[in-house]
């Protein structure tokens, strides 16, 4: 047993515990990382990066087959399965070969195996060649967060799958339920059935997407229709069982009971925290009802010198989230003033179209009795929209009656994930209406529609009839 001593010890190498190390090492501080798997954590191994992976091939088959709408014919497409996934697990390589040279570059060490608190300074790891110890003077916790297993539906890895097993199938599968109307299963599910999956989605509340503004939702929602997308809401999902031609998910919805045949069944109903087994215990770190680790505006635990960031401490569950909080706890532990005070975190959901918000929806100011002005402006208005053959959504922007503050933007459409960066910089500089709109956009852009919308919450937007 190696005795290993470190001014800061990070558990988990996603994109919290990785960017919380190279900080902390930036800063002069001796670091390792531990992580039991490859560097980038379920972010960039099994979940954001080869799903978008995965997304890109579904759209770009799926502009293939409709090219012949603007004059160009080709043949039949077909998809080399193992060809794809052998692309997308290069991306992956490669960008966690990266992440090792970062580390190496900054002098962070790495160690591979599971961390346990053995004490508020220290942690056995556990890899290949046995335990070791490691004697800290700060510790940030990073262990992220995974699949929640519901019951009739234990994960198999091969039938019952979590959207790990989902990104690593080894064929494109005819029929497909999902589980789950949030992110993750709309995200999924639609990628595949832009590959010809026979799709379903079982979603136990009223409304896809829950907490996302409805008005984008229902354009995604037009979207799943467009590729015969299947949707049962306000459905319970209660289990699989086997039939005559192969595995039948029972569902029961306002029509009662009903069966449907399906390959394969994603289960996407949410996350719980990877906690579990880390000795937290023994360290005196507490946790809440639902397993997360409450954290401070310093990211800092219960314990003084124990950080948590990401997943792990609790939602939004975002990866940009997690990196940021990584750079506050590194720039805390090393005596910076530091903490987390951001305004506005933007979100994006990359479905087919894509949504993408930040700050606070039409929905969220009414329940709080804000009086509020919106700004809408249609992609169907777009020069640049129309010339892509993708001018379906809007960009919407909500500001307070009174002052103009912007408050939220919701974008459903084109690159919805790029424009919102826009929104996100605009709340945090606490821009009002006007900034938006009298900044000059260049044409012909996306972009040009936060700028109308902006202009036609005062009234003024060019392209938009009257006040929206």
């Amino acid at each position: 047993m190696a005795s290993l001593s470190f001014d800061v010890a990070v558990i988990g190498a996603g994109p919290g515990g990785y960017v919380a190390a190279v900080r902390a090492a930036q800063l002069g501080k001796k670091v390792v990382c531990i992580d039991k798997y490859g560097l980038g954590g379920t972010c960039l191994n099994w979940g954001c990066i080869p799903s978008k992976a995965l997304i890109h091939i579904g759209t770009l088959v799926e502009d293939i087959r409709e090219a012949e709408s603007v004059g160009i014919t080709t043949g039949p497409v077909k998809v080399d399965w193992p060809r794809v996934l052998a692309w997308k697990d290069g991306i992956i390589k490669r960008l966690s070969t990266g992440i090792g040279h970062l580390f190496k570059e900054h002098g962070v060490a790495h160690l591979v195996g599971t961390a346990k608190f053995t004490g508020p300074k220290t942690l056995t790891v556990t890899g290949a060649k046995g335990p070791d110890t490691v004697t800290f003077g700060a510790a940030i916790i990073a262990t992220g967060a995974r699949p929640i297993e519901i019951p009739g539906f234990r994960f198999d890895g091969r039938r019952v799958i979590s959207a790990k097993e989902a990104l690593e199938l080894p064929a494109i599968p005819a029929t497909m339920v999902v589980i789950g109307g949030g992110i993750i299963g709309l995200e999924i599910g639609t990628f595949y059935a832009k590959l010809g999956t026979k799709v379903t989605v079982v979603e136990l509340t009223p409304g896809l997407l829950p907490g996302t503004d409805p008005e984008c939702t229902a354009v995604v929602a037009r979207g799943l229709r467009k590729r015969r997308v299947a949707v049962h809401l306000s459905t319970k999902a209660k289990g699989v069982r086997e039939g005559k031609g192969g595995m039948e998910v029972v569902i029961e919805g306002m029509k009662g009971e009903e069966v449907i045949p399906s390959d394969v069944v994603l289960v996407a109903v949410g996350m719980r925290p990877f906690t579990e087994d880390l000795g937290l215990a023994a360290a005196g770190v507490k946790t809440n009802e639902r397993g997360f680790v409450p954290v401070n505006e310093r990211r800092e635990t219960s314990v003084p010198g124990i950080f948590a960031i990401g997943d792990v401490a609790g939602g939004p569950l975002l990866a940009h989230k997690a990196s940021k909080e990584g750079i506050v706890a590194a720039e805390v532990i090393a005596g910076k003033r530091s903490a987390y005070d951001v305004n506005a975190m933007p979100a994006a959901i990359f479905t087919d179209p894509e949504i993408a918000s930040v700050g606070i929806t039409e929905d969220q100011a009414k329940a709080g009795g804000q009086a509020i002005r919106v700004g809408k402006f249609p992609f169907t208005a777009s020069g640049r929209a129309l010339t892509t053959g993708d001018s379906d959504g809007f960009v919407k922007i909500i500001a307070d009656a009174k002052t103009d503050l912007i408050l939220g933007m919701h974008v459903v459409g084109p690159e919805a994930s790029n424009l919102i960066s826009e929104g996100a910089l605009a709340l945090e500089m606490g821009a009002v209406a006007d900034d938006l709109a009298l900044t000059v956009h260049p044409h012909p852009t996306l972009p040009e529609g936060a700028m109308e919308a902006a202009a036609s919450i005062g009234g003024h937007a060019i392209h938009v009839i009257g006040k929206a």
